[in-house]
């Protein structure tokens, strides 16, 4: 490493990169502020030495799986791989910079080492959404914990470290993972007791962990003795402090289920849970300028605050339909997203005029106008998450005895994944 510290002092790392001080070091690694020698901008550089890893068992395999996941992902909530450069002695990941460091370091300089639930609601959104990305393109992260979770210059959630990732060719045929891995104190049971496991649900507990760590300041289960820990997890014996409000209780029940069949996956959270759902987004009378001959026409969107029956509809995603005597056949889809309003709406505006439908924006209840083409129609709500998330639910409308061929799929693959960050069903939400 004698030779990283000239380079930081001296010459520019392969001409491109001027190293400066050192933020962070590990077994085989260290971590450097650098700039870019065009324009100065900042980066985080690891520097990994290529003796020491080629002379520990399993860790060049670990380097080579770090590099192919954060290449695969493309999300403001997982830390960027910028590129990879290397030398004879040397591998150097350039990634985006977190200049406020990690949870962990967070929590220790608070005098109660917690956060108030407001700022874990906060850490814990971001978190699931980057992870229903991460799942959504074959990569299970399978070491979360407040340590690998950094904080850019704006206090955003960026998901770093994927050395123990599984990628797509990890599973088996029967779709599991079976080599136990991460940190103990966060890993599921099921991974605890050496069994084939489901690599997103084995995510879900860890979030459960990070998120009773972020509210009560301590573990939710003791790690100094694994084997008891292990027991007390598969009993769900943990003590959540009474600081914790009941929904957030709830929450981590629903994480910290030792049964991953029932365990809630963090992809069935966005839009399910009251902590995803702050205000909706009023956009009738905003579609036809997006329809018709000016796509380009900049609209205003107000948020007006929603009440609670707002909140448990969409939270339970109610359909009332059948109760009214409607005759329409309805099928609901929604997705996450980070587009804006208008972007969204430009796009599902779009991909109709190519696929054949129309897209009628209105508030909730207010039934749908005719369209012109063949009787169908997709009606859509967009409701704000945390920012920067958008919910967007649609539903697609058919007269009776209408035979009309749809396909969802289609629809996803023309709106691009720059629009759906993550997307679902109200019969898997149903479930949850």
């Amino acid at each position: 490493m004698n030779g990283t510290s000239k380079k930081s002092r001296g010459t520019p790392l392969l001409g491109k990169y001027e190293l400066g001080r050192l933020l962070g070091r590990g077994t085989f690694a260290k971590v450097y502020l650098a700039h870019t020698v065009t324009g100065g901008e900042p980066v985080a550089v690891k520097v990994i030495d290529k003796a020491e890893v080629m002379g520990t068992e399993g860790m060049a395999p670990r380097v080579l799986q770090e590099v192919e996941a954060m290449r695969r992902l493309r999300h403001p909530g997982v830390l960027r791989l910028h590129e990879v450069l290397a030398t004879r002695a040397s591998i150097y990941l350039v990634m985006e910079l977190a200049p406020r460091g990690d949870l962990q370091s967070r929590l220790a300089a608070l005098p109660s080492h917690r956060f108030s639930e407001k700022a874990a609601r906060r850490v814990f959104v971001q978190l699931t959404v980057a992870l229903a990305h991460c799942h959504a393109r074959g990569v299970t992260h399978r070491d979360l914990k407040p340590q690998n979770l950094l904080l850019d210059g704006a206090g955003n959630l960026k998901v770093s470290d994927f050395g123990l990732s599984a990628l797509p060719d990890s599973f088996r045929e029967d779709g599991r993972l079976h080599t136990a891995c991460g940190t103990a104190a966060y890993a599921a049971p099921e991974v605890l007791c050496n069994k084939a496991y489901d690599g997103a649900k084995a995510d879900a507990w860890s979030c459960g962990v990070t998120l009773f760590v972020l509210v009560a300041g301590r573990l939710p289960f003791d790690d100094a003795n694994i084997p008891d820990m292990c027991r007390k997890a598969c009993r769900r014996q943990y003590v959540v402090p009474p600081w914790v409000s009941p929904p957030t209780s709830r929450l981590l029940h629903r994480l910290l289920d030792p049964n991953p069949e029932t365990r809630v996956a963090v992809e069935a959270l966005a839009g399910t849970h009251p902590w995803f759902v702050k205000r909706s987004l009023s956009l009738d009378s905003h579609l036809d300028g997006l329809l018709d001959s000016q796509p380009e026409r900049a609209l205003a969107f107000r948020a007006p605050s929603v009440n609670a029956f707002d909140i448990i509809s969409t939270s339970q995603w109610l359909d009332l339909s059948g109760m009214f005597g409607e005759s329409r056949r309805s099928k609901e889809k929604r997705f996450v997203t980070t587009a804006s309003p208008e972007q969204t709406l430009e796009q599902l505006g779009r991909a109709g005029r190519k696929l054949g439908y129309v897209v009628v924006v209105g508030k909730k209840g207010r039934e749908c106008q005719r369209c012109p083409l063949g009787g169908l129609t997709i009606s859509v709500e967009i409701s704000e998450l945390e920012p920067p998330l958008m919910l967007v639910e649609m539903r697609l409308e058919m007269d009776d005895g209408e035979v009309r061929v749809f396909s969802w799929d289609q629809l996803r693959i023309e709106l691009g994944d720059d629009v759906v960050r993550a997307w679902d069903s109200c019969e898997d939400l149903q479930q949850v």
